[in-house]
């Protein structure tokens, strides 16, 4: 590894910090993500590193181990936002699953009917019904999050749920008769 020295030139530190980590750092992120998201884990802590460069260890490999817990912290957080969406995908069939009580619904095309209502949804609706359920966040952090008030937020949220709900119900339901093939005709 190369050794970089502390400046009081805050873009020559940033710069000499990023050329002695770099190379080290996306084999560590490589390691442990997607090969295809390693250089977006990176360039995010670079950015941690630019917006803290105040607190950048003065010892290189101090720097180095600090940088890492950073790209770790981006690897855990993208984990755990994955590890939500894919709960909310499972509580979200569960809901549809509750919404088509008779019997013979079949468990995934409730799936596909939830995930075609969700790209009907407007975008403030997703967004609230995402803030609530993905991210987990209550209502005054869901609403210091777009710039509103609790209130304003669980209206949204009431109304995003409401929208949902009317999608999910009247949806056109798929023909369970199987389609007639390709050349074949019918005749009355």
């Amino acid at each position: 590894m190369r050794h970089f020295s502390h400046s009081p030139d805050r873009e020559r530190t940033f710069r000499s910090t990023y050329e002695a980590v770099y190379p080290d750092l996306i084999r560590f992120v490589q390691r442990r993500a997607h090969p295809d998201h390693a250089e977006d884990v990176v360039a995010d802590a670079f950015l941690v590193v630019w917006r803290r460069l105040d607190d950048l260890p003065v010892l290189p490999e101090d720097a180095r181990a600090w940088i890492y817990g950073i790209a770790r912290n981006i690897l855990l957080n993208t984990s755990r936002g994955e590890q939500r969406r894919s709960t909310l995908s499972v509580r979200l069939a569960d809901a549809a699953a509750m919404t088509y009580p008779d019997g013979d619904t079949d468990p995934i095309m409730n799936r596909v009917d939830l995930a075609r209502a969700w790209r009907l949804l407007s975008e403030v609706h997703q967004e609230a019904l995402s803030l609530a359920v993905f991210e987990d966040l209550n209502a005054p952090q869901a609403a210091a999050v777009l710039g509103i008030s609790p209130v304003a937020f669980r209206l949204r949220l009431s109304r995003a749920r409401r929208a949902l709900r009317l999608l999910l119900d009247h949806l056109p339901q798929p023909s369970r008769t199987p389609e007639p093939s390709i050349g074949r005709t019918t005749r009355p």
